[in-house]
């Protein structure tokens, strides 16, 4: 028999999705305020001297908390399996909480020194154990709390909430530059966002230590290491993470988080409207997401997740050859590419929860899924500024295009799981 604990469980509703849902945008925007900023921080931590040499200096340190990740989707997502996945998404929200106040309150190179770099570090190493732990716990939430039958829809939330406070950052962003300009914002307005992130993220933790305990969970026997059991039960759905993420991770960081910077610096489009175009494109995809989240529900995942990956290594050399002056360039380009992704955004969230028993599920969408996205997401913008600064920015396409086609072949190989009962 099946030992149940004491731990509070409500039906599945809506409201407790919409505030995991919350919690996570809350959670993400945190995190791509930096991506977003960066352009317009990095000479301030980092010694006087060449712009592009500090940008890649703070996209290196970018990359850096993204190499935490799979410490914290170890961590974290163990301690989902065995203590609960609300706990799991109260002590991911805290620790993000906490890097972004850090960044807010840092002074800069010229004030601290060597120490500013260093504490940037620090606080982008929290960050990065936080997120790791964060998808794998709240993927595995809502796709546990979701009604049979609409798990498809309700995992589509994940990418919304990831959207909107990619928006909202974007948004941020957009407004500080129209009110207090470049110069401004580059002086010390940056730091607007990241205080703002840190009171949104007590708020997220708020909702979500009000959040009810999923039935799956309380009906599952938990074992004691659950990152150790799923390596040696289900190595093969490991090696599954990893290729079905590769193409889906590198395409959301391109496209979905750092096309406005790089077009900005790559086709000189002025900061302004690439901005605006970018909020613009973010929108339309808010609006497939949800569709194509209840479309994976009737017609199944795999359709979807192989239009994505085939439809992004087709497109992404020609994408970034539309690029040029123009902030529309930018905008069509922008929302081309996420409609297409949207057959991963929305959908990937359910089938990642789908490949893996309960008493593993945080731990099979933790480390490997964490991992790839360290890899292979978090150097995205740094491997393409780095291409540029050699004039070699017409290979990163080309790169993009590779791990779709491995993400294809992997999900081909994939069965369908959108009948399965948790």
């Amino acid at each position: 028999m099946v030992k149940v604990r004491d731990t509070e469980t409500r039906a599945p509703g809506r409201e407790a999705v919409l505030a995991a849902a919350i919690g996570n945008g809350l959670e993400w925007f945190d995190w791509n305020v930096y991506a977003i900023f960066a352009v317009y921080f990095a000479p301030g931590f980092f010694p006087r001297g060449d712009p592009t040499v500090a940008l890649l200096s703070t996209l290196a340190i970018f990359a850096v908390g993204f190499f935490f990740r799979p410490l914290g989707g170890l961590l974290l997502a163990a301690y989902a399996d065995r203590h609960g996945r609300r706990n799991a998404l109260t002590l991911a929200t805290l620790i993000m909480a906490a890097g972004s106040l850090l960044i807010a309150v840092t002074p800069g190179y010229s004030s601290i020194g060597l120490a500013a770099p260093l504490l940037l570090l620090l606080a982008r190493c929290a960050q990065g154990l936080s997120t790791g732990g964060e998808f794998s716990a709240a993927a595995t939430y809502i796709a546990e709390i979701a009604p049979a039958g609409r798990r498809g829809l309700y995992g589509s939330v994940f990418y919304i909430s990831v959207t909107v406070s990619t928006l909202f950052a974007t948004l941020v962003a957009a407004v500080l530059t129209s009110v207090f300009g470049r110069d401004g914002v580059a002086d010390w307005a940056w730091r607007l966002p990241f205080a703002f992130g840190a009171l949104l993220g007590l708020y997220a933790l708020y909702l979500r230590r009000r959040l009810p305990e999923t039935e799956p969970f309380t009906r599952s026997e938990p074992v004691a290491r659950p990152t150790v059991e799923l390596l040696r039960r289900h190595p093969a759905q490991v090696a599954r993470m990893v290729g079905f993420t590769l193409g889906g991770t590198i395409a959301f960081y391109t496209f979905g988080v750092y096309l406005p910077t790089y077009a900005q610096k790559a086709a000189h489009i002025p900061a302004v409207p690439a901005l605006w175009a970018a909020v613009a494109a973010q929108l339309v995809f808010l609006l497939v997401l949800p569709l194509v989240g209840s479309l994976s529900d009737r017609i199944g995942r795999r359709p979807l997740l192989l239009g994505t990956a085939g439809g992004t290594a087709l497109l992404a050399v020609p994408a970034f050859g539309l690029l040029n002056g123009s902030a529309w360039s930018l905008f069509l380009v922008m929302t081309a590419m996420l409609i297409v992704f949207a057959g991963y955004g929305a959908v990937s969230p359910s089938a990642k929860a789908e490949m893996f028993p309960t008493e593993v599920r945080a731990a099979g969408l933790g480390l490997p899924y964490a991992l790839t996205v360290a890899i292979f997401g978090g150097t995205a913008p740094l491997v393409v500024e780095s291409l540029a600064a050699r004039g070699l920015a017409s290979w990163f396409p080309w790169y993009i295009a590779v791990l779709c086609v491995i993400s294809f072949g992997t999900v081909w190989s994939m069965r369908e799981t959108s009948g399965d009962v948790f």
